[in-house]
């Protein structure tokens, strides 16, 4: 056995993700998982780290900590119910926290204290994934991609595996050709943003308000004249572009409902998924999908509707459980690192080759 922990924590600053998977040549299972509540003190120090504000540095560095310990108390949890030794663990795969992402300015910042972590758990830490792609001038996003075209690739053809987190990213994989992949739009974060401020809800269960809403069509044309939609891949984004000001700010001078504003939030997220789709790889068969939003019952629906030529369907039905993809391509991307294998590909990135990915912290 070669076991690896993936931690991940994405843009819906929801909690962590840890996922304990047994790495074996050409196969990796998913042994156990664990998931962290973000505690709302250290979410909202998150949250006010991704725009500008004042003592930037001291703050990053004490949410850092505070993210490193959450993160080590979750392993600790993990390691204990599975009756194993850190010993026992290669690495850890820290994804770490994104507080700012503008690859177009050349950098990308992930905080999570790698070193902490390590001395924290006694295990090797493999951390700072994203910055050698955007070193070689890629996007160093999305790096999920690579992981989906090793898991999937001989599954199917046309396929799509569509992750919906704060923000989508899809990775294309067809016969004979490189994975492909790219940053969509916003995924659930504008929908969360939105039913917090309207109702005090963290989100839209199975995406209940949004079904119970009707699309505004001057709100989404509005939206989607966003020029990120414009754009193909590689391309990457984050809260620095879609945020709950800038939706304010595009609902300027608009009467509508705050349910037809969720509802038009969903349907934002649903077309501009279909149509990247359709631009880049327009006889998709199969939209295998992950993250939060392959609960969202209303999204998925709206998905196959706006899709009638593919079956979409969660990455559970093809034995991935959605809610730890990620946190299990981070344990993969670990192993990568440690072994000298290259983990971004330059055709979903645009990086002007094949580089290794992360920083090893030793316990």
């Amino acid at each position: 056995m070669a076991l690896y922990l993936g931690v991940m924590s994405g843009t819906s600053l929801d909690g962590l993700d840890i996922a304990l998977v047994d790495q074996q040549t050409g196969h990796l299972q998913l042994l156990a998982s664990h998931y962290l509540p973000m505690p709302p003190t250290l979410r909202q120090s998150l949250l006010a780290l991704c725009t500008p504000g004042g003592d930037e540095i001291a703050r990053a560095a004490l949410a850092e900590n505070a993210w490193a310990r959450l993160a080590a108390q979750g392993i600790r949890r993990l390691l204990a119910q599975q009756q194993l030794e850190p010993s026992h663990v290669r690495a850890i795969g820290s994804h770490g926290q994104t507080i700012r992402h503008e690859p177009a300015r050349g950098f990308t910042v992930q905080i999570g204290n790698p070193a902490l972590l390590a001395e924290l758990t006694g295990i090797d830490v493999v951390a700072d994934f994203r910055r050698r792609d955007v070193a070689a001038e890629g996007q160093g996003a999305p790096l999920a991609p690579a992981f989906h075209d090793w898991l999937f690739r001989d599954l199917a053809s046309h396929v799509a595996v569509l992750n919906v987190g704060g923000f989508t990213n899809v990775s294309l994989i067809d016969d004979g050709q490189a994975v492909r992949g790219f940053d969509c739009g916003p995924g659930n974060v504008l929908m969360d943003a939105w039913i917090q401020q309207q109702k005090g809800a963290a989100f839209d269960q199975a995406g209940q308000w949004a079904a119970s809403g009707q699309v505004h069509p001057p709100l989404l044309a509005r939206l989607l004249a966003a020029p990120f939609f414009s754009g193909t891949g590689p391309k990457s984004t984050g809260r620095e572009v879609f945020n709950l000001p800038w939706l304010q700010q595009q609902l300027n001078g608009l009467q509508v409902a705050a349910h037809d504003v969720q509802a038009t939030l969903l349907e934002l997220t649903a077309r501009s998924v279909v149509d990247a789709l359709k631009r880049a790889q327009n006889e998709t068969s199969h939209v295998l999908v992950c993250g939060g939003g392959a609960h969202n019952g209303a999204l998925m629906q709206r998905l196959q509707t706006l899709l009638p030529g593919a079956q979409v369907a969660s990455t559970q039905a093809w034995g991935v459980d959605p809610d730890w993809m990620e946190a299990m391509a981070f344990a993969w991307l670990a192993h990568c690192c440690l072994e000298r294998i290259a983990g971004n590909r330059p055709t979903v990135t645009g990086a002007k080759g094949l580089r290794v990915l992360g920083a090893l912290y030793p316990a």
